[in-house]
């Protein structure tokens, strides 16, 4: 069974309420389960998954998503960062851009970027990916393999575009 999940569409002749601005979120250190991870970008729009959701089947997205509930599947995000929130449980694979962990992952990651797992989470499963960053207190089980290629293929279109911008002037 697979799940695709389409966020924020907007319906036709529907009002549509403004969105407050997103604020970057802080961690509320009085209780474990309103614990939130801190967002590092408010230039881009972040999905949620909330604690009460629970997905079977894959989850393919194009922007940033933070999950608090429980997934068993899949998720592809390619070009986007994946948040595993402290209360996420996921039995899945999955394919981004940058992955961050606060909660426990079991499956095979892998990430275009890097994989960072912070002090409390968990991954059970290997690890590909051109950085990884283990903070202290973080669980880890399994391979590493770093894989330089992604980052030597964006370098590449750096230098193209420097050098065709170049070529403008």
């Amino acid at each position: 069974m697979t799940s695709l999940f389409t966020w924020n569409e907007k319906k036709p002749n529907e009002s549509q309420a403004v969105a407050p601005e997103r604020k970057n979120r802080q961690i509320d250190k009085k209780s474990p389960d309103s614990m939130r991870p801190v967002a590092l970008s408010t230039d881009r729009s972040t999905a949620w998954l909330g604690p009460s959701l629970h997905v079977k089947g894959d989850l393919a997205g194009a922007e940033d998503l933070l999950i608090d509930g429980s997934i068993k599947g899949m998720i592809q995000l390619n070009d986007h960062k994946l948040t595993v929130g402290m209360a996420a449980k996921l039995n899945a694979d999955i394919n981004a851009r940058e992955v961050v962990v606060y909660g426990c992952v079991q499956g095979n990651v892998y990430a275009t970027g890097r994989i960072e797992i912070k002090k409390g989470g968990s991954v059970i499963g290997n690890l590909r990916t051109a950085q990884v960053m283990i903070d202290d207190g973080a669980d880890f089980r399994g391979s590493i393999e770093i894989d330089k290629s992604a980052t030597e293929e964006t370098d590449k279109d750096t230098l193209s575009r420097k050098a065709s911008a170049g070529a403008l002037s």
